[in-house]
């Protein structure tokens, strides 16, 4: 049986609405200067913002759960909106996915969402699930940073034309400290990139060696789509038999976990089958801990070192400014080799 097309939504052009949701943290008091700082960036940049009634914080989520996924929903299926981006992730997204439907998603005109963190959690089964290209990129609260050489803006990513290449690599250059300081400068828009250094190959016995591989993106947060893989919101079998016959290239974004809690999350997702398609993965670059000298590279090893792929670590696809805004579902090709840190996708 032929592999069913990818989906991608209409190229943003100014003018189109996009709606802003929360479908699991909110924004504080203190930080709302910043969420109206990135509304604005988005409007001086053209488009129409739809802000929706759950972007507020009452406690850790923005809402009930049946609130936040009708408006995620109604959002979705607007026609008049054409994109999608929530202020950032939170921690427990994953209680909303049983109140999606899926189908009609999947009915509708496909709208561009983009994130990262546990806005995994719901974008990630949306393109596993429906076929329907995602931007696993940067959230509304980083969207006012001018984005380094090789990186691309998600707005600049969401309006690319149809069929298009879209060419980013490594700046070399990332943040070793925290997070910028929203309430005491809501307006900052240059990123910190003190931290010198790019990719590293981990898979044994290859570690110096030249990579090149390629695929059909799908990306997600270990933290949050490790509790989904082999389900019937994380099937990457079906994925792969589906749309994916060539393979897929695995992006792994680890946020906070220490380097025993991915090492085991990481075998339960092998063990689970998501690993099964993959022909090489991408591991993000991650001040996460590590207990006793075991290092987070050493963790991704000791799960998926047996899985005879390439491995690259260090990416700028996680919780460590810059990040790449990639599309889940793209063709995806990545050429790690002396200078070269490249991953180049098309949107076909």
């Amino acid at each position: 049986m032929a592999a069913m097309p990818i989906r991608y939504p209409a190229p943003l052009r100014p003018g189109d609405r996009i709606g802003v949701t929360s479908p699991s943290s909110g924004v504080s008091d203190a930080l709302w200067g910043r969420f109206a700082y990135a509304v604005q960036c988005l409007r001086d940049r053209g488009f129409e913002i739809v802000v929706g009634e759950l972007n507020h914080a009452p406690t850790h989520v923005s809402g009930p759960r049946e609130a936040r996924a009708d408006e995620l929903m109604s959002m979705l299926l607007d026609p008049s909106i054409r994109a999608v981006v929530p202020p950032w992730g939170g921690e427990t997204g994953i209680d909303l996915l049983d109140l999606l439907d899926l189908d009609a998603v999947s009915a509708a005109e496909p709208t561009w969402c983009v994130g990262f963190s546990d806005t995994s959690t719901w974008l990630t089964p949306l393109t596993l699930t429906t076929g329907i290209a995602t931007i696993h990129g940067q959230n509304l609260m980083d969207t006012p940073f001018a984005v380094p050489d090789g990186i691309l803006h998600w707005v600049d990513v969401a309006s690319a034309a149809a069929g298009a290449e879209l060419r980013q690599h490594s700046p070399g250059r990332h943040r070793t400290g925290g997070w910028d300081d929203y309430a005491g400068n809501p307006t900052v828009s240059e990123m910190t990139l003190e931290g010198r250094g790019t990719w590293t190959r981990i898979d044994p016995g290859h570690e110096d060696e030249p990579a090149s591989f390629s695929g059909r993106l799908v990306a997600g947060c270990v933290e949050t789509v490790s509790f989904l893989a082999g389900g019937r919101f994380s099937d990457m079998g079906a994925f792969a038999r589906d749309h994916a016959p060539e393979g897929v290239v695995v992006l792994l974004d680890i946020s906070e976990w220490s380097s025993y809690d991915i090492c085991r999350a990481l075998h339960a997702m092998r063990l689970r089958g998501w690993f099964d398609a993959a022909t090489g993965v991408l591991v993000s670059r991650t001040h996460a801990p590590e207990p006793h000298g075991f290092t987070q590279h050493a963790a991704v090893v000791d799960a998926l070192g047996m899985l005879g792929v390439p491995i690259l670590a260090d990416v700028e696809c996680g919780h460590v400014q810059p990040f790449l805004a990639l599309v889940q579902g793209a063709t995806t090709s990545v050429v790690h080799d002396g200078d070269l840190h490249d991953v180049t996708q098309r949107l076909s």
